[in-house]
């Protein structure tokens, strides 16, 4: 008790990095990009400073900069230069995700570990995640199966490393598990949104994925962020099925969630530091109210705090250079 215990003796000096219990380094990064293929040159998201759309020529132009900086993953989301009610431009050998991977890995090899946004909401015309009944506004969870699986297949077959599936239909990791292995593939691990919310961070990456719906929401497939147990029962289903890793996202609201998950299942953990995270931090950096550098790396240590052994984050780039 004090006066002889002062904890205060631990915080001056060299002695406080040596007591430090959690660190962050760029191996734990992940950085999101957007390939569009209806462009000639970068456009810029404009609620997301520092974030593009790339044209498919010059991907791997970027993803050698993001290599540079030493992080050694990307996740890519596609922006097709046609859309239709299944989403048929997901999974074609040529489509624009297929194209992007191959002229990554093409140029980095094995300098740059490429994991695939495995979805529909991107390709489709309505916006959703799956398959609509358009006459009862309905998704349908059992006939997107199968196309998911396809998406998968087609990613890995490219040249993806790794295939992440993000759009909570029930059994959608059995679906592209047994796909994967049926297809020779079955060495590509997958990493699953095991445990998505339905919540209202994720604006900005509606610009920048083209993926806003024209109906309704996402709540019916999505989880309410009300529940906490019922995340458990989302990772362990998906464990089950046979996913490699699990993800939380979004991340800083949830990092209750997030701790449990670790806690419970001891198995690699992401989590997805999403676009409502990063703009309205660097909205408040740019009016002066916060330092942007000191934020995004207590942000990000947090999320590591709280059980993330990997972290998706668009301050993937700003960070390495930080840690630089």
């Amino acid at each position: 008790m004090f006066p002889q215990v002062r904890l205060r003796r631990l915080r001056n000096g060299k002695i406080r990095d040596m007591v430090r219990e959690t660190s962050l380094s760029v191996d734990d990064l992940i950085y999101p990009m957007f390939v569009d293929e209806n462009i000639d040159l970068p456009l810029a998201m404009s609620s997301m400073p520092g974030i593009s759309r790339s044209p498919v020529e010059m991907i791997a132009d970027d993803a050698k900069e993001v290599a540079d900086l030493g992080i050694p993953a990307i996740i890519l989301f596609g922006i097709p230069s046609t859309k239709d009610e299944k989403g048929s431009s997901a999974w074609g050998e040529n489509d624009v995700v297929q194209r992007a991977v191959r002229e990554i890995k093409n140029e980095l090899g094995k300098d740059m570990y490429v994991i695939t946004d495995v979805c529909l909401c991107e390709y489709t015309n309505h916006g959703h995640c799956g398959v609509v009944d358009m006459e009862h506004e309905q998704i349908l969870n059992d006939p997107t199966l199968p196309l998911l699986g396809r998406t998968a297949v087609s990613h890995a077959l490219a040249g993806a490393d790794m295939v992440a599936p993000s759009g909570m239909m029930d059994g959608m990791i059995t679906a592209i598990r047994d796909a994967l292995d049926k297809s020779n593939c079955s060495d590509v691990p997958i990493m699953s949104y095991a445990v998505k919310y339905s919540s209202a961070f994720y604006g900005p990456f509606r610009e920048a994925a083209d993926s806003g719906y024209s109906f309704g929401d996402r709540s019916s497939y999505q989880m309410d962020p009300a529940n906490s147990d019922e995340a458990i029962r989302e990772a362990e289903l998906d464990i089950l099925e046979g996913t490699d890793v699990i993800m939380v996202k979004p991340a800083l609201p949830y990092l209750d969630v997030l701790y449990r998950i670790k806690t419970e299942f001891k198995m690699p953990t992401a989590a997805y530091n999403v676009s409502g995270e990063f703009a309205m931090l660097k909205a408040a950096a740019r009016l002066g109210w916060l330092d942007e550098n000191k934020v995004m790396y207590e942000s990000l240590l947090s999320i590591k705090r709280a059980g993330a052994d990997m972290i998706l984050t668009y301050f993937a780039k700003d960070l390495a250079r930080m840690l630089k």
